[in-house]
């Protein structure tokens, strides 16, 4: 499987907890971690605008189409370790009528989301076993 470039919001404590969620579950050369804001995506991804990516996180696959926000979910998930059965289960039906309501919630509200996630309280960034 070749890698999918995740494009996402660097300026949002959620969104960045997402994207190294996503690195540490990814699986081996399958997926690249893209910042929003960077001139990486300016000169690789000129077609995807900052006002695009800051409103939802774009996932470029190998081939060049580019889903965003909810639309990026099944090819994600199925490039990550322990999750690609959720890439088929988020295309049920039922699932898939409810995903872009609970996308657009999350995504209008993840500022707040992301006050409180424990880096955001000075807690610790990730779990230490």
């Amino acid at each position: 499987m070749d890698k999918a470039a995740l494009i996402y919001d660097r300026s949002c404590p959620l969104c960045r907890g997402a994207a190294e969620w996503i690195r540490q579950n990814a699986l081996p050369d399958t997926i690249e971690l893209v910042p929003c804001q960077s001139d990486e995506r300016k000169e690789r991804f000129p077609q995807i605008t900052e006002a695009a990516c800051v409103a939802a996180l774009q996932l470029v696959l190998p081939g060049g189409s580019i889903h965003a926000g909810e639309q990026a979910f099944p090819h994600l998930f199925r490039r990550l370790r322990r999750w690609r059965w959720l890439a088929q289960a988020i295309e049920l039906p039922g699932v898939s009528a409810l995903s872009p309501l609970v996308y657009r919630w999350v995504a209008r509200h993840r500022q707040a989301l992301s006050g409180m996630l424990p880096s955001a309280r000075g807690g610790p960034h990730k779990r230490e076993d």
